[in-house]
């Protein structure tokens, strides 16, 4: 080793480093955080800051670099984004105190998921922690978001809902044992894609182990308490979670009071196809809530109502009070303006409370964080106030919830200052008033300030001196500074202290004496500042859950008046929620399209779906009809009644679906050597094997990756198995190309034919958007291709093939289509026009139309009319 790494401190740096080999070391000396050798190479080039190195250019050289203490957060935020770890490193004893190098500690280590500072996390997004784990018959999994003390548990039912799991949380950082480190199912491996992951070692899946560290933290008997028994695989995830915490938080988390046990018959099932089929909360293009289900509801004005939003989103209800419950309460919403209006306005003033609280708890909040949360607390009681004759019983419940908390309010208001510093060490954030002997130091500190301005006259009228003056610096303290043309005049009683170019410094006893006394008092002032709002943060944190209940409850008031805000300004109506196996929508519209601009009127249309003469809808028609669009929105629909939302409808009732299933598009998975059409046929297979008669199912052209023969065959079966089979007969929308599957209509009394409604003009296609009864005879693809910009001459080709595949036409054992095609002579054609006598008989027929008045069906028809005639 060499000599510069045997000084007492980089000997304490070193084994500190040791300790936390995969970590970056953020080491404190004096107002910087230190980083050394590879640590330092590494962090000033992602962090973009000078690198320097000591004893440059020997054997014993040194890279390091550094970032001011009181502004590192920006700093560790870019590490953690480049996907390192954090280790903070803290001098744990008085510099001034110490004998010998200053002690040195860890007292946390950041991970992507156990940040807690404002400006490293999505206001309207939960950063969890989410831990897996498998006992081989059952998998475990708990999630956790340190931010706001949430905390969840569940043991789903195999890897696939394991898999849905981990697709509706997505987490910030994958928390495994060792040995799935390495050996991730590839199931959850594509769902969670390159998160960071952390580990804890094999032991730690202990039960006992477990279940002593979830008593500690909690002050429960045993984990049945918190209603884990029964469930081993979710109480070894909750371990998992505690022991992880243990080892990078190093200190107590009171915040964290209970674990929500996350039941799957509690809630809608969603795969995580349909999920993203569905666009639930990004779209598929671009990953964005811009677009989105969420997007388009997210009409909160408070962090904690757009968070729960999102939850509301991943997990519907499927009992039917509950969802009644909330449908009544955006009902109320919706039918009071004099409640909606100013409810929005007083939460516009609510900060976020859920992770305010948590800072507190974390013992990372300053003065403004009080502050913030002050603020907030004031609007509870006009929140009150104006629901308090609110007749849904779920409001008036949240408003029961609310606690004004009148104590805490009254103490951050008498001890905090209004407008508190950023810093808690230097002062300036205690009120006056609020401390006797604080407010006698400042006053020491006041009148000692004065002292000089009247000391500094009076030398300067003692002297004769008129430029003298009284200065201060941290080597000399107070001194009088008199230039070299002054000197003469110097009283005996001054005492020099140090010639600089301009003149000479002095010292009196006096000016010592009360220099004493004023610096005393400031530095005594800052220390007694910090005390006291360390009480004062205590004794926040100490009514850490009431103020998290109040959150929750302002969260809820928050979505249910932003779910009201959209019913009315987009005229959705209230859906009739019940156990039936009904869904039937009057002018349905697909939630997220209709709110988009693009250039159209959005046309509403109807649904029936049972489990008698609509169990099956086969839905037939063209490329870009919007088939796809309407198989979603009533999906869509039928997810939003579930979350205890208004629908876009004019009408609507729900019968509860038990799980969601999308097979929509597809595309290659070549990471896992999947092709487009193994991947259609593995999800596919999914739906088979999962689907109730509860459920809701939406497959969109199956078999269309392969031959075409075999993908009408497999389509076939598949609606053929989806009607009869008795253990899946799901209520299903079946987009298809293959206009043959219409006939099953014929031999299934579940199955009814629909179409999209489609006008032909002059080899034109017009869409009209309409779902109408019947099969479609053509698919319009050469249309379709026209539309996309295709070449002319291609496109007469295409007519040319399709025409001869459609005649079946061989000659002398060699298909027509493959032979070069001769253009066929022109046949002359005249188009005669109203002006001349071939005309009278149309003229007499327009006269007795009122045209402007017509549908755009209705012009159509007309159109094919006279075309005939001429």
């Amino acid at each position: 080793m060499s000599a510069s790494l045997q000084t007492p401190m980089m000997r304490q740096y070193l084994e500190i480093k040791a300790q936390y080999p995969d970590s970056i070391l953020f080491f404190r000396m004096g107002d910087f955080y230190e980083m050394f050798l590879e640590d330092a190479l590494v962090a000033s080039r992602i962090l973009d800051i000078a690198l320097t190195s000591r004893n440059r250019g020997s054997s014993d050289e040194i890279p390091f670099c550094g970032v001011p203490f009181h502004s590192a957060q920006p700093y560790i935020a870019r590490l953690i984004e480049a996907g390192y770890r954090v280790a903070i490193c803290e001098q744990v004893e008085d510099p001034k105190q110490a004998k010998g190098i200053v002690r040195r500690d860890v007292v946390r280590v950041v991970t992507p998921a156990l940040v807690t500072e404002a400006e490293s996390l999505i206001p309207e997004e939960n950063s969890f922690l989410l831990a897996l784990c498998s006992t081989g018959q059952h998998w475990g999994a708990a999630w956790l978001d340190l931010s706001t003390g949430e905390f969840r548990a569940a043991e789903p039912e195999g890897l696939s809902a394991a898999t849905a799991l981990a697709a509706s949380i997505a987490p910030r950082e994958l928390l495994v044992p060792e040995q799935l480190r390495h050996n991730l199912p590839e199931e959850l491996a594509c769902v969670l894609g390159e998160r960071p992951r952390g580990t804890v070692a094999d032991w730690v899946l202990d039960k006992e182990y477990a279940a002593r560290l979830l008593c500690d933290q909690f002050g429960v008997a045993s984990p049945a308490s918190l209603g884990l028994e029964g469930l081993p695989a979710a109480l070894l995830a909750v371990g998992m979670i505690l022991h992880y915490l243990q080892e990078n938080r190093h200190a107590s988390l009171p915040h964290l009071r209970d674990v929500t046990i996350v039941r799957q018959s509690d809630h809608l099932a969603l795969d995580p196809a349909t999920r993203r089929n569905l666009e639930l909360t990004a779209t598929m293009v671009d990953n964005k809530k811009a677009g989105s289900l969420l997007g388009c509801l997210d009409r909160t004005v408070t962090a904690m109502g757009a968070r729960l939003l999102k939850q509301w989103v991943s997990y519907p209800l499927v009992q039917v009070e509950p969802i009644r419950q909330r449908l009544s309460a955006v009902e109320e919403l919706v039918d009071r303006p004099d409640l909606r209006d100013p409810l929005s306005e007083l939460l516009k003033g609510v900060h976020d409370l859920e992770r305010l609280n948590g800072r507190v708890s974390l013992a990372g909040a300053g003065g403004r964080d009080l502050r913030a949360l002050y603020d907030s607390l004031e609007q509870v009681p006009a929140i009150r106030v104006l629901l308090a004759e609110a007749a849904s019983p779920l409001i008036r419940e949240l408003v029961g919830k609310l606690d004004p908390l009148k104590d805490i309010r009254t103490l951050i208001a008498q001890a905090i200052t209004p407008t508190p510093p950023f810093s808690l060490r230097e002062g300036g954030i205690i009120a006056d008033g609020y401390h006797a002997e604080l407010d006698e130091l400042r006053t020491i500190s006041r009148e000692g300030k004065g002292f000089i301005a009247r000391l500094e006259a009076q030398e300067r009228e003692r002297t004769g001196i008129s430029s003298l003056k009284i200065r201060y610096n941290k080597v000399f303290g107070y001194y009088l500074e008199v230039t070299k043309a002054n000197l003469a005049s110097v009283p005996a009683d001054y005492i020099r202290r140090q010639t600089v170019a301009t003149g000479e410094r002095y010292i009196t006893e006096a000016l010592k004496t009360y220099e004493e006394k004023v610096l005393g008092a400031e530095e005594r002032i800052c220390d007694l500042e910090y005390r006291l709002f360390q009480e004062v943060r205590e004794q926040t944190a100490a009514q850490g859950s009431r103020i998290i209940r109040t959150a929750s409850a302002l969260a809820a008031l928050d979505l249910l008046r932003a779910l009201a805000t959209v019913a009315v300004e987009r005229s959705y109506c209230k859906p009739q929620v019940d156990d039936g196996d009904l869904i039937e929508i009057t002018e349905g519209r697909h939630p997220v399209v209709e709110a988009m601009n693009l250039g159209e009127r959005f046309v509403p249309n109807d649904t029936r779906l049972d489990q008698q003469h609509h169990q099956l809808l086969m839905i037939t028609g063209p490329n870009m009809a919007g088939k796809s669009t309407y198989m979603r929105q009533v999906a869509l629909i039928t997810l939003l009644a579930q979350i205890g939302s208004f629908v876009p409808a004019t009408s609507a009732t729900i019968g509860i679906a038990d799980r969601i299933f999308t097979r929509v598009g597809a595309g290659d998975n070549l990471a896992r050597g999947q092709s487009t059409f193994m991947v259609e046929m593995m999800e596919t297979a999914q739906i088979l094997r999962n689907a109730t008669p509860h459920s809701l199912v939406v497959l969109d052209e199956i078999g269309r990756g392969t031959s075409t023969f075999d993908g009408l065959s497999i389509a076939w079966a598949v609606a053929e198995y989806l009607h009869d089979c008795s253990r899946c007969k799901a209520r299903t929308l079946f987009a298809t190309h293959y206009h043959e599957l219409a006939d099953l209509a014929a031999t299934r009394e579940g199955i009814t034919n629909l179409t999209v409604a489609v006008k032909e003009w002059n080899d034109q296609v017009i869409f009209l958007r309409t779902i109408i009864p019947g099969a479609a005879s053509h698919s319009y693809g050469i249309q379709v291709a026209r539309l996309a910009g295709m070449p002319p001459d291609l496109l007469d080709r295409a007519r040319e093939v399709l025409h001869t595949l459609e005649e079946d036409e061989f000659e002398q054992g060699a298909p027509r289509l493959s032979k070069s095609r001769i253009a066929p002579p022109k046949k002359e054609s005249r188009q005669y026009t109203l002006f001349e006598p071939q005309g009278d008989m149309l003229r007499e027929r327009l006269k007795k139309l009122n045209i402007s008045a017509m549908t755009p069906l209705e012009a159509l028809n007309l159109l094919d009319e006279l075309k005939r005639m001429v």
